[in-house]
């Protein structure tokens, strides 16, 4: 889907910074892009009018009120508005119903109705649409541009409807082509030769170089064409749009579809340029109303819509602008153009602006989204909203989108993951997704499949299961059960269904989301609450099943990981912690395969390099840092440890190694009398044993210096010692701050 983040908005410049000085900054990137911006959206606006069968001016008339009073008034910093070829189709069939007088009053009363949109801050319901619909849907109107105005391009003119067009196509294709064609083959044969010519020449925007090169040729060959017709001048401001008469139902079909199309394809505009552009992220919400206020602008001065146009969005990004001044700026050149250029404008033939349609409608027929859409599964979605679209109307192919993708999601649902595996002798019936009464059917009939009187294990991935997907199953187990088979729930995630057979169902994902998962919980605990006792299995021992689920379960996901570790590790970190079993480093280090080289012992205790040599532990810093280079080496102490009891005379009797193992902590003992406290969260915790678990971390920091190897890594600037402590009442991880002599939450870590 497309990322969305709301209320926010561009607030201008920090207060105290220079308003002129940056106005001047900015004006130096902003001018320069508007006139790219302006070369574009001249014959784009042109081309527009004249597919919708509108006024040409009123295509110039859209692309100054789009460019100031959207620009003004919207949120998006960089955005273009004006009119817009996704709007032809339904523009022309308005014109053609109604009158382009009231076609200008419906366009103003969707601008009022998108600024209820803004208003009501429905901008991010707009978006939820799928983005296969809004492709189909832009694809769908291409289709009916390229079908419509080639046409036109081969000296013709376009049919009434889709259908009819694409049943003259062939005869127009080996038709009389007469000098109209000509001039539209010269205008979309440049427009595809363009992106490939050198960048110095495509400095120039091809739009513009298409039309003037066709406008160029059919002067200088004297051609007798229908071309632009423009008034001298602009009209009067005393037009008024007329309020359409007629079938209530159509006005408001017309005022909605133009509000809905115009809405949609200013938010993705948007959402596009936000995703390639610094800083705050579009109020999508503003940006209606100002789509809006420009709409309500255009029909009263007898424009076309607008929107806000992905193309001319692109094209100022790509020319270098930095604030709104450049869509203003560029709507300045355009009633320029109209006041003074109105005799240039008047030579470019029709033909080219049907070429230049045709272009622009392929180019909506976007072959990367089409991709896109088919890896998701979406590729029904697309085709019926184009079908639809091309074969009715756009609204028909919306409502086509949406029937199929409900569809799809009920199949999904139903399909969802309910599968029998044989697992030697026994059944594994495995069941993944939301299983709601949609799915019982589907259930019924897995379970149907599974054999008489033998060992079933039920094995549920659920991410919801309602009431009568939890009677489907209850009943099917009694049944089993009673005839003399036996089944064992697995569930893996939240209990729904075993806490449901106690009484209590669960109703809310939200209490769901709280289980532990498996693949963090001990599993030992997962045997004890969730499944039998290892007796009634066979035998099997809590290790063993482990063994099992990782096999099944967690090996696919890892084995290409594991495939690139085959032939060597590279560890980033060794990790010296306690062998207590309640510390598990890769856990509380967020960490994988091969991303720590562990060694474990009794007090997480380093032997000085000088004392009586400890070879297991010397050799391990050898290894990691002199074979392997890791880049840190952790110390990792804990709460509760026994082994800083037994330091502090708790120790159990009779245990010869132990002891003699601990005397490498007699340094901590000497270090925690001699020295002042170390801090956990700027306060001594409340154990002494957990005092000394601090002490004892900063005294195997400065022991690990001690090892050449070591202290050479530690001279080249190639390694660094952090020392580590975990709270295991609190799950809490804190780290060195050895300029402080305390230890402070992750959270905000602080490298020794």
């Amino acid at each position: 889907m497309i990322d969305i983040v709301g209320d926010e908005h561009d607030t201008g410049p920090p207060g105290r910074r220079n308003p002129t000085s940056t106005l001047l900054k900015n004006l130096r990137h902003d001018l320069p892009a508007s006139v790219v911006v302006f070369l574009v959206a001249v014959p784009l606006s042109l081309g527009v009018a004249h597919a919708a069968g509108a006024p040409l001016l009123a295509g110039l008339i859209s692309a100054v009120v789009g460019g100031v009073v959207a620009s003004l008034f919207g949120a998006s910093v960089l955005q273009v508005s004006g009119p817009s070829a996704a709007l032809t189709i339904v523009i022309a069939e308005t014109i053609s119903a109604f009158g382009w007088a009231a076609t200008c009053a419906i366009t103003a009363a969707a601008g009022v109705v998108q600024i209820l949109f803004g208003v009501s801050r429905v901008a991010r319901a707009a978006l939820a649409i799928s983005p296969a619909i809004v492709h189909g849907l832009l694809a769908g109107i291409g289709l009916i541009l390229v079908l419509g105005q080639l046409h036109v391009v081969l000296g013709g003119v376009a049919g009434s409807s889709t259908i009819a067009n694409i049943l003259a196509l062939p005869g127009r294709i080996v038709g009389h082509h007469d000098q109209a064609a000509l001039v539209g083959v010269v205008t979309v044969g440049v427009l595809l030769a363009w992106t490939r010519m050198p960048r110095s020449v495509r400095r120039v925007p091809g739009p513009l170089a298409a039309v003037a090169l066709a406008t160029g040729l059919s002067v200088a060959a004297g051609l007798d064409l229908p071309r632009v017709d423009l008034p001298n001048g602009l009209p009067g401001l005393g037009f008024v749009p007329e309020a359409p008469s007629g079938s209530w139902a159509a006005i408001i079909a017309a005022v909605l579809s133009i509000a809905l199309i115009a809405s949609l394809e200013s938010l993705l505009s948007a959402v596009s340029i936000d995703k390639l552009r610094d800083g705050p992220r579009t109020d999508l919400n503003r940006e209606l109303i100002g789509q809006g206020l420009a709409n309500v602008a255009a029909g009263s001065l007898g424009g076309f819509p607008v929107t806000g146009v992905v193309v001319r969005t692109m094209t100022n990004f790509e020319a270098g602008a930095r604030t709104r001044a450049s869509a203003i700026l560029h709507s300045v050149w355009i009633l320029g153009c109209c006041l003074f250029l109105a005799g240039a404008l008047r030579l470019i033939p029709l033909a080219a602006l049907a070429g230049l349609l045709v272009y622009v409608g392929a180019k909506l027929v976007n072959v990367t989204n089409l991709r896109e859409v088919r890896r998701h599964g979406d590729l029904p979605v697309y085709l019926a909203t184009l079908l639809g679209a091309v074969a009715v109307n756009l609204l028909t192919g919306v409502a086509a989108g949406i029937a199929v993708a409900l569809a799809l999601m009920l199949r999904r649902m139903l399909f969802s993951g309910i599968h029998v595996e044989q697992d030697g002798s026994r059944t594994r019936v495995v069941i993944e997704g939301a299983l709601t009464f949609l799915s019982v059917p589907r259930l019924t009939t897995v379970l149907a499949e599974v054999p008489a009187r033998s060992e079933v294990t039920l094995e549920l991935f659920v991410d919801y299961l309602d009431h009568a997907a939890f009677d489907c199953l209850r009943g099917w187990q009694r049944a089993y059960e009673r005839a003399g088979g036996v089944v064992i729930v697995d569930e893996i995630g939240h209990p729904w269904f075993e806490r449901g057979k106690a009484g209590v169902p669960t109703v809310r994902r939200g209490v769901a989301s709280r289980v532990v998962p498996r693949w963090l919980a001990p599993w030992s605990e997962w045997q004890a609450e969730h499944l039998e006792l290892p007796s009634q299995r066979g035998g099997s021992v809590p290790l063993c099943r482990g063994a099992s689920e990782f096999q099944r379960r967690t090996a696919p996901l890892l084995r290409s990981t594991w495939d690139g570790l085959a032939n060597g590790q590279q560890p980033h970190t060794l990790f010296v912690t306690c062998g207590d079993a309640r510390i598990v480093p890769n856990l509380i280090t967020t960490s994988g395969p091969g991303d720590l080289f562990t060694v474990r012992n009794i007090g997480n205790l380093v032997p000085h390099a000088g004392a009586e040599a400890d070879f297991s532990v010397g050799a391990a810093i050898e290894y990691a840092v002199g074979l392997l280079n890791v880049r840190e080496v952790v110390v990792c102490g804990h709460s509760g440890c026994g082994a800083m009891k037994a330091l502090l005379g708790d120790a159990p009797t009779g245990l010869a190694h132990l002891g003699g193992w601990l005397r490498h902590g007699e340094a901590t003992m000497r270090r925690q009398a001699s020295e002042g406290p170390v801090l956990l969260d700027g306060a001594r915790p409340a154990q002494e044993g957990d005092r000394l678990a601090l002490h004892n971390v900063v005294q195997q920091l400065e022991n690990l210096r001690s090892y050449p190897v070591v202290e050479a890594a530690l001279a080249r600037g190639e390694l660094w010692l952090t020392g580590m402590y975990f709270d295991v009442g609190k799950a809490n991880v804190y780290l060195l701050d050895a300029a402080h002599r305390s230890f402070t939450s992750a959270a905000s870590p602080v490298k020794s």
